[in-house]
């Protein structure tokens, strides 16, 4: 899988799924403080990832993921 495939996907499950405005989705975008996901966000997030990408992410491997380029490097790691 390519990475415009994978920012194609993440862009649009945050917009389908968590209803985040496309305008605060960029690369340098905080997941927290700029899209406003909050850990019962990021449930759905586990969920959508795993039928999507097809691995279990581990919050130990997120602790230091803080943006939507490092979430995006994050799952690229997984399916490369």
């Amino acid at each position: 899988m390519s990475r415009q495939e994978i920012e194609e996907k993440v862009r649009n499950f945050l917009i389908e799924d968590l209803e985040i405005d496309e305008e605060k989705i960029t690369d340098d975008a905080k997941l927290k403080d700029d899209m406003g996901i909050d850990s019962l966000d990021f449930v759905d997030i586990v969920v959508i990832v795993e039928k999507n990408f097809g691995f279990k992410i581990k919050p130990e491997e997120m602790a230091g993921v803080t943006t939507l380029k490092e979430f995006c490097d994050y799952i690229e790691s997984k399916v490369a």
